[in-house]
């Protein structure tokens, strides 16, 4: 077993850290003023005996004791007007669930859109409601609820007040129906899914809903056509709450068979029963623990062609990684440059001092096999833990390691923080690594006139033997988001030469990278368009030591979308690269294409046409033409989707690159197919199908997913890759492996 100096090889600090925080915590309901509080919209949930029967029907006599909310208004097209239809909420609870009901009138009830109906979608085009808990009244996360008429579920959570995790899932249930000119939806969330704090009575509350066809979004609170938690009214009187015993225990078992095709008897079955097991501490902190965790059901990713010098960005999907990532956020890193078109995901991820897919992952991707960990996370007064310890096996030449990652922030001032990060070992080398890393986040909603200001700051280091001094990174953000007229940001990091977060992600090092943006949006009174938006973003990338690496300006000159969500955008992109040294393009068994090292500067037009995703047919179609390097482009990028009912849905995406270069011509294609087909709401059958011709490798991805309730899930999966090395357009089997995986959820 390999121990590292200074490295955590013991749960029990998971738990030492976490008690000495819990023991000098505050109270973590923020107190509002008098006048904060007269502002607030409030509702009162009332506690019932007999809970309601989740079935879709509002004859229920139950949900007569509950106060009914009606005062939404439009978010879009409109800002504060009417909506067109009438929606009511109610809301109960019990011991053990908050119960929420909500009927939404539909004068065209046929047209109501619901093209998904697996759980764990999300919902972009669908009519949807949209429910907020906000369980400790903090203004500052939260949990995000989706449901639409097939009673599918989709749930996220926030990992700022502006962004929210999709990946994440609970436990809950939802029941949907049409009823006359209106449709239902009926849901029970148990409060064993949340954390919550028993000594707090009031959350943070808020409702949305969407009619599609009409590009209508509604809420009940918001400010500049937005709402999330910082933007909510409350839900008062919630006393008398019970977490049961607080513990779900989830084993597994996954059977899987392998083969290489290139290695003679190389097939293998293996067997990998797994246990996680979730308890509550305090109704908000929980321990999880996992034992030979299994992720053989995890979805693949999506695959990408890389036309650059710096590496891809990849998310997380595993389930264990993504509870409660929103406490192991950090610097709010990922957001200082979210939604500026100027910018790649790897820049934009650039420097997080922690990545969970470094851990239980080699750097080719295949899966390294963990034995076994343990978190602590959740929130203690006004501090928000995030702990986690894993042991990780060996894997070739790497050793057995012991990780350990440790979060920490406080609530301070009316809705911001201040923390710090700490890391310790190397997933991916035998070397030893830490990091240690502070930052500060400040949210004003109350600038005047309804506007919001967001800034962050933080600092971090990295510790490696070998490498000293130039091993630090820091920078800021500065964010007045609005949407409706202007709205800007401007954000700052630098990411020293020897900076090396093993558990984190750098895909540039050696630089100060400056991204700003600025942009104007229009709502239109009335008519077939809804809204114009017009702008520029930018992002500039210099080497430390000196001189340009990257900028790329993009002026985004006409973003028109209409009121059925059909949308035209026409933009120009102006680049500036230094290449200091030679890169690979393409590669065949007969010649490579590189890029020589110089100064490039090279521009793009583009334009791109969408229908609205509520369509049975559903297109994408962007067209970019101009220069690349010392030669020319031509993207084509288009998809088609055919909602054919919410029980077949089909998919088609092809991405295309024309490159004429003075080194040679060359032609990138990525297709991708995907279908599901619903048999029923709980049973799926998910095929995804991927080419690209760089790699020249076909890989099938199919899954039969059947989910009998929440919390219970059965899957069988084949995974089979094809290849064509040699590129004479003859594929061979390169591999495949096929798993069947049950996983069951006991809950105490």
């Amino acid at each position: 077993m390999r121990r590292r100096a200074g490295s955590v090889s013991s749960l029990s600090t998971v738990v030492v850290l976490s008690s000495l925080f819990g023991v000098t915590s505050l109270h973590a309901q923020e107190a509002l003023s008098p006048e904060e509080t007269a502002r607030v919209k409030q509702v009162r949930a009332v506690r019932v005996s007999v809970p309601p029967v989740i079935d879709g029907d509002l004859s229920d006599p139950v949900w007569t004791q509950a106060d009914v909310i009606t005062d939404f208004h439009q978010t879009r097209p409109g800002n504060g007007t009417p909506p067109s239809e009438r929606t009511e909420v109610y809301v109960l609870y019990d011991d053990d669930a908050l119960y929420i009901a909500a009927r939404m009138y539909d004068s065209e009830p046929d047209l109501i859109a619901a093209p998904v109906i697996r759980h764990g979608q999300g919902m972009p085009s669908d009519d949807r409601l949209v429910v907020i808990l906000d369980p400790f009244n903090s203004r500052r996360a939260g949990y995000r609820f989706e449901t639409n008429l097939n009673a599918a579920r989709h749930d996220s959570l926030y990992t700022s007040v502006t962004s929210f995790s999709i990946d994440w899932n609970t436990i809950w249930d939802v029941a949907a129906n049409v009823d006359g000119n209106a449709w239902v939806a009926e849901i029970a969330i148990p409060f064993k899914s949340i954390p919550f704090d028993p000594a707090i009575d009031t959350w943070g509350f808020n409702f949305g809903r969407a009619i599609r066809r009409r590009g209508e979004e509604m809420a009940w609170v918001s400010q500049n056509r937005t709402y999330n938690p910082s933007i909510s009214g409350q839900l008062t009187g919630l006393t008398g709450l019970s977490a049961g015993a607080g513990l779900d225990i989830v084993p597994s078992m996954a059977v899987t068979r392998s083969k290489d095709y290139g290695v003679a008897g190389s097939t293998n079955v293996h067997w990998a029963p797994s246990l996680d097991a979730f308890y509550r501490l305090t109704p908000s902190l929980n321990a999880a623990l996992t034992i030979n965790t299994d992720f053989s059901a995890t979805e693949v990713d999506n695959r990408q062609v890389n036309l650059s010098r710096f590496s891809l960005f990849f998310p997380e999907k595993r389930d264990f990684f993504l509870n409660d990532s929103d406490l192991f956020q950090f610097g709010n890193i990922s957001g200082m440059a979210g939604g500026n078109s100027a910018t790649s995901g790897g820049s934009r991820e650039n420097a997080r001092p922690f990545f969970s897919r470094r851990i239980g992952l080699s750097q080719s991707g295949s899966p390294v096999d963990i034995n076994y960990g343990g978190r602590i996370s959740g929130r203690v007064g006004r501090w928000n833990i995030g702990t986690l310890a894993i042991r990780q096996d060996e894997d070739g030449a790497i050793e057995a390691s012991d990780l350990f990652v440790a979060r920490m922030s406080a609530n301070v001032l009316s809705d911001s923080s201040i923390g710090f990060i700490y890391t310790d070992g190397d997933p991916r080398s035998n070397n030893d690594n830490s990091v240690l890393g502070l930052d500060f986040r400040y949210l004003n909603n109350q600038i005047g006139g309804g506007r919001s200001f967001e800034a962050d700051a933080w600092y971090q280091q990295s510790d490696t033997p070998g490498l000293a001094g130039d091993d630090a990174s820091w920078g800021f953000g500065l964010r007045l988001p609005n949407n409706t007229g202007w709205r800007s940001r401007l954000g700052f990091k630098e990411v020293q030469r020897n900076f090396n977060p093993a558990m984190g992600y750098v895909n540039r090092s050696n630089i100060r990278d400056l991204t700003a943006d600025i942009g104007y949006t229009y709502f239109f009174d009335g008519g077939r368009f809804q809204s114009a938006f017009a702008g520029v973003d930018a992002q500039r990338i210099e080497v430390i030591d000196g001189g340009l690496q990257s900028q790329v300006l993009a002026w985004r000159l006409l973003e028109l979308q209409t009121n059925s969500r059909d949308s035209l955008n026409v933009g120009f992109n102006s680049n500036k690269e230094v290449v200091v040294r030679p890169f690979t393009l393409y590669t065949s068994p007969e010649r490579q294409v590189a890029i020589a090292p110089g100064n490039y500067s090279f521009n793009e037009q583009q334009v791109s046409l969408s229908t609205g995703g509520q369509r049975t047919l559903v297109s994408r179609f962007t067209y970019l033409k101009g220069d690349f390097y010392n030669g020319d482009r031509d993207n084509i990028n288009a998809s088609v989707t055919w909602n054919q009912s919410r029980f077949f849905v089909m998919s088609a995406s092809y991405d295309w690159n024309d490159i004429s270069l003075p080194q040679g011509d060359f032609i990138t294609r990525l297709l991708s197919l995907s279908t599901q087909v619903a048999f029923s709401s709980s049973m799926y059958w998910i095929s995804l199908v991927q080419y690209d011709n760089l790699s020249e490798e076909v890989g099938i991805n199919t899954r039969l997913q059947w989910i009998p309730r929440a919390g219970q899930e059965g899957f069988i999966v084949l995974n089979y890759n094809l290849q064509d090395l040699d590129k004479d357009n003859r594929f061979h089997t390169a591999s495949s492996d096929l798993s069947v995986k049950l996983k069951y959820t006991l809950r105490f």
